[in-house]
């Protein structure tokens, strides 16, 4: 039969490419382009967007206790915000005076939408509220969340309110305005505020009380627009305006015809009572933090506050704005090393290309093939949406040895039919049709396996769906090229060659070392199953005790340190502790390891403080940011008085994590049940576990509280207002803001509270005043009884159950996954049946990513053997390529163990990746072998004849696709630990699978092809039938 195109299957591209050269150039040219296009506008980020909208409700109430806002506000709230569509997890936080509940809304959700749905769920339930309930809000950043930057504000000159009120006019609105910032919180500012400071005994002298002062205090700013006289020429506004400013003013209202305001209080512009302080290396400063709304990039608003800090340090010299802290430096730093790893990739495969080739000729052909491919999943990522992030380019990275195998395999076969003599046109057609079903089931295989990857369920999938699709665009993209432009390239750069004793392939050195072990493995099988069997047995007991963690530690370039003190405290004490905290960071300030030290005393909480050590720049260092956190960390650990702890951030900034180590909840109906079962827990932990330590129990009935009982029956006996005596307390114990001032351009709030001196204690408080509806002033001993007792200071509720968290530390050496599994078997012990414990944080995400691991691997092996399956048309050869895999696996997890590399997210893609891999090499063994077969040659002769023939191109694909990830292990730098992760499954999987499907795949297709016919019997019997039906 004459062999023409028309009746050459599989050779409708590769003769296109040979017969229309420039359509096909022009076709790729136009892909690399539009990549061009691309890097230019696709957007560049840390990892793909996988932020879970959070949405935030807070609500104060001044004066009440923890308890009274868990009962009357925040379960109110939190009820309400549950019932919103889309709420993933609600939780909640009650402390004095203030409500804070945090909404997680499912990953697909839109924050806007969410955010509205929740204001008009609390407003349904507002007036179930107490009356006095202040600034409830909601708004759509998380409250717990990381700060991408950090600025501080410093000033020569400038008083402290005057300070806060520049940076609250001029600095806070340039960063806010920014497209993604949530939130922009202040540190150390103190507002100006006018404080009048009352004289009980004066008061009682005169017979007043705070309600009294009170009233008149509200009416000092009166300004009543009275309306307006209209003429037939003009109209005249009018205006009623009786406002008082100034100190002097105030001090002259009239409280009764003979008393002035000045006569009972003292009156005077101060800065507000201080809630933290901040401090850069040593020195006094205001702090400024940008919070980032979920889903936006932390690159851009990085790129906007640096020009919002140019402008205003341009704009005025006596003050300073400078950034401390910018998580955009290593977004940047670790974007940048994997585009160096990228380079080095593509250099390494090029060269391992022209080692094999011997002609940089034939190197030419792939090494174009790489940067159209790549260029053209650029382009393919921009039209999906997907950004430039660590993420998508490591899949490039990956993407460069899986590029070239399709190039190397329709090289190789055009190559070694010119060394046969054919000509070059004849040879590129003939050469790819001969590997066409070859290259299409590797696509496919891979697409199979990488599909899985994008949409695994939960983080894991929302983290590498790009990851997946991009490598799915790539190994498309590259079949297209090596199928088009490899044939065309050939058909010019070929040189067709007489088939002589000299150009014939004759079998090098390693080529019949191969040929004879492998005669001597199918002749002796069962040895070769055994030694797999044992490999892959002692794998699986490897596997076991790998280490298992969410993600690997990283080296972000900063300490973060996170420090309580007692509960009750005051932020003098606190701000003593965080002079011992930073003498111990002092010494590599000064060594210049760590370039700043910010220090917030008072961060969430007056017992709080926060320190974030910047590291100089990774090159310039010789530590990490891990060795110099176990050095201090010791030193923390000897301070009393105080519980410190260091710990990293992460790239998902999950809550909780800046708490540092382990976060387990326990959940119930009762505090104090809960309590007690905790303290069991946490003694427990202490006493049995050695894989976690220092546990810290947040709840700490400690909390000195003053219980002022009331007598209600008294209350109406003399006829005293209970408001009259709630105004009087909230006034003389913590002050109140009665009314704001309003000018020069500013609101300056009034002030009532008791002068410092005058109530020093609870007993104090029994000697005031309160007026009863017969104008009488009764004191306050005749109603009330004071009770000291302590109370926690805090309480939290999660799922809407009430809930008390423990915290600990890892033990050095103590994989994450240990550690959880510890403590969950120890749970199940001494913890009640009545009290819930669940993981948070790491912890709970750790375990989402494991059952998203093992479906992913499921998944992964059932659509690539049913691609097989579909491919090959025959169930024995699609088993003959699965059964390697788990020996592949078996590779993979010895690599891991023998690195000391973790099971984390990156090397778990990186095991379900492999898959594919694997399966790709055997599908080049087992279609060859399936083609001898069809040509008559016996099952023993097809699987060695197709062994010999493509041990080259198996080899070629296999080394460029390992050094190609080399650059992964051997890099340095921010992100670096991500990259070996996966690197090292690669590198080392692949590498040591190399045996597995050079030697153990034509053992098992020995045992198991025997079991099947030839595909060429099935189409000759087809073939005779149809004669035998066209001839009735």
């Amino acid at each position: 039969m004459k062999v023409t195109l028309n009746t050459l299957a599989g050779a409708g591209l590769p003769a296109m490419g040979v017969k229309r050269p420039w359509l096909v150039t022009v076709i790729n040219l136009l892909i690399a382009i539009a990549g061009l296009v691309a890097i230019f506008a696709i957007e560049v980020r840390e990892l793909p967007d996988v932020d879970e909208p959070v949405v935030n409700v807070r609500a104060n109430l001044p004066g009440a206790s923890p308890e009274t806002m868990d009962g009357e506000v925040t379960r109110i709230l939190e009820g309400a915000v549950a019932r919103v569509s889309g709420v993933k997890e609600v939780n909640s936080n009650s402390e004095e005076g203030n409500s804070r509940i945090r909404a997680v809304f499912d990953p697909g959700a839109n924050v806007d939408r969410a955010a509205a749905d929740v204001r008009e769920a609390v407003s349904r339930v507002q007036r179930q509220l107490p009356d006095n309930v202040e600034q409830l809000a909601v708004f759509k950043s998380d409250e717990d969340a990381e700060e991408i930057m950090r600025i501080a504000v410093l000033a020569d000159g400038i008083s402290e309110q005057d300070l806060a009120t520049i940076v609250e006019r001029d600095v806070v609105p340039a960063f806010i305005s920014l497209p993604g910032v949530a939130d922009v919180p202040l540190f150390g500012s103190r507002r100006q505020i006018l404080r009048v400071e009352l004289d009980p005994g004066r008061m009682s002298t005169y017979g007043l009380t705070v309600t009294d002062i009170r009233s008149v205090l509200a009416q000092a700013p009166l300004d009543v627009p009275a309306g307006s006289f209209r003429t037939s020429d003009q109209t005249l506004l009018v205006r009623a305006d009786a406002a008082v400013e100034s100190e002097a003013d105030i001090g002259n209202l009239l409280i009764t015809d003979k008393v002035r305001l000045r006569d009972v209080a003292r009156i005077a512009y101060t800065p507000d009572d201080a809630t933290s302080v901040v401090r850069l290396n040593g020195q006094r400063v205001l702090g400024v933090g940008v919070v980032r709304q979920a889903g936006s990039n932390t690159i851009q608003i990085s790129e906007g506050a640096h020009q919002a800090v140019a402008r205003f340090n341009a704009q005025r010299d006596d003050i300073k704005l400078q950034v401390i802290s910018d998580e955009a430096i290593f977004i940047n730093g670790a974007v940048s090393e994997v585009l160096r790893t990228l380079a080095f990739s593509v250099l390494i495969v090029i060269l391992t290309i022209r080692l094999f080739s011997g002609s940089w000729r034939f190197t030419l052909v792939p090494a174009v093939a790489i940067p159209i491919s790549l260029l053209g999943t650029l382009a393919a990522s921009w039209v999906l949406g997907f950004s430039i992030n660590i993420l998508t380019l490591l899949a490039l990275v990956l993407a460069t040895g899986l590029i070239v195998d399709d190039a190397i395999v329709v090289l190789e076969s055009i190559q070694r039919r010119q060394k046969r003599g054919e000509g070059t046109s004849a040879s590129s057609v003939l050469g790819t049709q001969s590997v066409f079903f070859a290259v299409i089931a590797t696509t496919m295989v891979l697409v199979a396996v990488f599909v899985p990857i994008a949409f695994l369920p939960g983080t894991s999938g929302r983290l590498f769906r790009e990851f997946g699709l991009v490598l799915t665009v790539a190994v498309g993209i590259s079949s297209f090229v090596a199928l088009s432009l490899v044939p065309a390239l050939m058909a010019r750069l070929g040189k067709s060659e007489a088939p002589t004793a000299t150009n014939s392939q004759s079998p090098n050195i390693f080529q019949r070392a191969y040929s004879a072990n492998l005669r001597s493995v199918l002749t002796y099988p069962i040895i070769s199953v055994l030694i797999s069997i044992g490999i892959a047995a002692a794998a699986g007991s490897v596997y076991t005790s790998l280490d298992s963690e969410l993600l690997p530690t990283e080296d972000r370039g900063k300490l973060n340190m996170f420090a309580r003190g007692p509960a009750g405290v005051g932020l003098p004490y606190t701000e003593r502790q965080s002079d011992q905290i930073e003498a111990i960071f002092q010494p590599y300030l000064d060594s210049g390891i760590i370039e700043s030290l910010y220090t917030v005393a008072g961060r969430w909480d007056p017992n709080i403080i926060y320190v974030v050590g910047t590291l100089k720049p990774w090159d310039n260092r010789d530590i990490s940011q891990q060795d110099l956190a176990a050095e201090i960390q010791p030193q923390l650990n000897q301070l009393p008085g105080v519980t410190a702890r260091i710990y990293g951030s992460n790239s998902l900034n999950m809550r909780g994590s800046w708490r540092g180590g382990i976060q387990f909840v326990l959940l119930g109906s009762e505090y104090e049940e809960i309590y007690a079962a905790a303290r069991v827990y946490a003694d427990a932990i202490r006493e049995r576990l050695d894989s976690v330590d220092s546990p810290r129990i947040d709840y700490t009935p400690s909390q000195a509280q003053v219980a002022i009982k009331i007598d209600r029956e008294r209350l109406a006996d003399l006829n005293v207002p209970i408001d009259e005596l709630a105004q009087t307390l909230r006034v003389m114990v913590d002050g109140v803001r009665v009314v704001d001032l309003n000018g020069h351009d500013q609101s300056i709030p009034i002030v009532l509270k008791a002068g410092k001196s005058r109530i020093q204690g609870p007993n104090d408080l029994v000697n005031l005043f309160v007026r009863s509806q017969t104008g009488q002033l009764i004191p306050l001993a005749s109603l009330v009884t004071i009770v000291e007792e302590g109370v926690p200071d805090e309480l939290r509720r999660l799922y809407q159950r009430r809930s008390i968290s423990i915290d600990m530390q890892t033990v050095e050496g103590v994989a994450l996954q240990t550690a959880v599994d510890d403590l969950m078997a120890l749970a199940q012990e001494v913890v009640p049946s009545s009290i819930a414990v669940v993981p948070e944080g790491e912890a709970a995400r750790l375990g989402e990513s494991r059952r998203d691991s093992f479906y992913a691997y499921g998944l992964a092996l059932l659509i690539v053997f049913l691609v097989l399956v579909a491919q090959f048309e025959s169930l024995t050869s699609a088993l003959v390529i699965m059964t390697i895999v788990p020996f592949g696996l078996a590779a993979a997890i010895f690599a891991l163990f023998i690195t000391g590399t973790s099971l984390n997210v990156y090397s778990q893609v990186g095991l379900v990746m492999l898959i594919g891999l694997i399966a790709k090499n055997g599908i080049l063994l087992v279609e060859f072998a399936d083609q001898r077969r069809d040509a008559g040659a016996s099952v023993r002769d097809a699987i060695e004849d197709a062994a010999n023939t493509r041990l080259r191109p198996i080899a070629m694909t296999m080394i460029s696709t390992v050094l190609g990830a080399l650059p992964l292990i051997l890099s340095s730098g921010p992100g670096s630990e991500a990259r070996e992760a996966v690197g090292w499954v690669v590198f080392g999987g692949l590498g040591l699978t190399a045996f597995f499907t050079l030697f153990l795949t034509p053992v098992i297709y020995l045992a198991v092809a025997r079991f099947s016919k030839p595909r060429a019997d099935a189409r000759l019997k087809l073939e005779q039938e149809l004669e035998t039906a066209a001839e009735l």
